[in-house]
């Protein structure tokens, strides 16, 4: 059985751009979505996701603020920009195809 981190490898700005699509959330409450959402199939590592919210905040799909938590914390809550809901449409088009051709390939084969 794969790790989940081969999984997520191609697939983590599509699930972290979904996700915030949501609503705006803290890097922890992203990994905590996602595991949610998945049925604890799928984490996401710290040393993953950060990056990769730093680069998708680099392109322009995310903005970042600082705020409170629901415990007083003040950590920095990501948002889904006008550019990344554009780029999250292109993304899950492009997951639809693969899997798409992934689950031909099974029948097939």
């Amino acid at each position: 059985m794969p790790k989940p981190s081969d999984l997520l490898q191609g697939t983590l700005d599509l699930l972290i751009l979904k996700t915030l699509a949501r609503e705006p959330l803290h890097g922890w409450g992203i990994a905590k979505k996602i595991q949610w959402l998945t049925d604890d199939e799928l984490s996401v590592g710290q040393g993953s996701l950060y990056p990769a919210l730093h680069r998708l905040e680099q392109q322009g799909w995310i903005t970042a603020g600082w705020k409170n938590t629901e415990l007083g914390r003040n950590a920095k809550f990501y948002s889904l920009t006008r550019e990344g809901k554009q780029q999250l449409e292109r993304e899950m088009e492009s997951w639809k195809r693969l899997s798409g051709a992934v689950g031909l390939l099974l029948k097939r084969a």
